[in-house]
């Protein structure tokens, strides 16, 4: 095994996205991530389809995009926690482990005796990840959370979306699950602070992690707008609320994203757009005086902007240092010789699969090398291996325990 986390393992009781994404990147670092999973049902998002990976034959497989997504590099073990047998292995399981993730609903695993009380009694050392959508206290945290409502209540959804009074008017949600995706980014930052903690001191932990307490921290300068100003920011649509210009702008072909960051941007764009007259006018000379005239310059350079073709603008002003780009799809993002030459999508073999696809993690270390050794495994498919390896148990125990619906 390869990577900074080498030598960690991870029992990973985690279902859907924001505690798999946690281990994914775990996974990705190096450590040995063990991934339990109901028997014959699986991760919730193993049934989240169409669509299905295809396989060598270009016929659909049982795999959603969605559980490939977030459960690379893991070790599928199927195991009924309902059952005491199945509560017994996750005790034996969490005494050879490091970490712990899990997203039950709070109090969930407490009585099943899997609770953190409980295991660290078995293992001081452990770190145990809890992630739920509210958290450990509060009035809501009995609620089950999902990335929807989490954008709704957090405040996401309503500084994002058109303004109101133009057409198509009213908030939406983001288009990815980024509530979801930043507390597992979260987590594994709060997991590895906490493996930190537990080498100075042996001790291990609970670790608390709430969506909407995420999605919250994630307002970041929007929140400050508020604190400032006292006033609610609301939606923008395609422009930043603190910076002018910044936004999509028309060309003869299409629309290319112009992001002025200084007034030293704002000067050269200016003069490569053949109107360096409006660096000079006192209504744009500085950014505090272009977000109040906003409407007006905006209007002034999509006169300019509509002139020539997208990629003139993008070749023009890139040679300026002017921050411009284009508003790519998926596909086109995969096709983007700057996307290809970072390597930031993968193939990886399985056995039975074939190819599977994936995106490259976005860390690349000079000294520990990521190597992304597993494609996301079959249901169940290292229930026998892992059990053996990690808790000895026989051939003969492993099969009365699938007698009687524990694996």
């Amino acid at each position: 095994m390869s990577g900074p986390l080498s030598g960690i393992r991870v029992l990973d009781l985690s279902r859907v996205m924001a505690g798999p994404w946690c281990t994914q990147i775990m996974a990705d670092l190096g450590a040995e991530v063990i991934k339990i999973e109901r028997p014959g049902l699986g991760d919730d998002t193993r049934h989240w389809g169409p669509p299905w990976l295809k396989d060598a034959e270009g016929k659909p497989t049982s795999q959603s995009g969605y559980y490939l997504s977030a459960n690379r590099g893991k070790h599928s073990v199927t195991v009924d926690i309902g059952k005491p047998e199945g509560q017994a292995l996750i005790r034996e399981l969490a005494a050879e482990c490091d970490v712990l993730v899990e997203n039950f609903k709070t109090g969930g695993l407490a009585k099943k005796g899997l609770d953190y009380e409980a295991l660290s009694q078995i293992n001081p050392g452990l770190i145990y990840c809890s992630v739920t959508g509210f958290g450990q206290t509060g009035p809501m945290a009995s609620h089950a959370g999902y990335d929807y409502l989490i954008q709704a209540q957090s405040g996401l959804m309503s500084i994002t979306g058109v303004a109101d009074g133009q057409p198509g008017a009213g908030p939406q949600r983001v288009g990815m699950a980024v509530a979801d995706l930043t507390t597992g980014m979260n987590s594994v930052i709060a997991i590895l602070s906490a493996l930190h903690h537990r080498t100075n001191t042996g001790e291990g932990q609970h670790i608390d992690m709430a969506l909407l307490d995420v999605q919250v921290s994630w307002m970041a300068n929007q929140a400050l707008n508020y604190f400032c100003s006292g006033e609610a920011p609301g939606r923008t649509g395609e422009y930043h609320p603190n910076l002018a210009p910044y936004q999509p702008f028309p060309t003869s072909d299409g629309q290319v994203i112009i992001a002025v960051g200084n007034d030293g941007q704002f000067q050269r764009l200016c003069k490569a757009m053949g109107c360096p007259e409006l660096a000079e006018d006192e209504r744009f000379a500085t950014n505090p005086q272009r977000v109040i005239h906003r409407q007006e310059l905006v209007g002034k350079l999509c006169e300019v902007t509509r002139t020539r073709t997208s990629r003139e603008w993008m070749d023009r002003l890139v040679t300026v240092s002017v921050p411009c780009g284009p508003i790519q799809n998926i596909q086109e993002v995969f096709e983007d010789p700057q996307v290809i030459a970072r390597n930031m999508k993968l193939e990886l073999e399985h056995p039975q699969l074939g190819k599977v696809p994936g995106i490259a993690n976005p860390i690349k270390f000079s000294k520990t090398q990521q190597e992304y050794r597993k494609a996301p495994p079959l249901l169940g498919e290292d229930t026998d291996d892992t059990l053996q390896r990690l808790l000895g148990k026989s051939t003969e125990e492993l099969a009365a325990l699938r007698a009687g619906g524990v694996l």
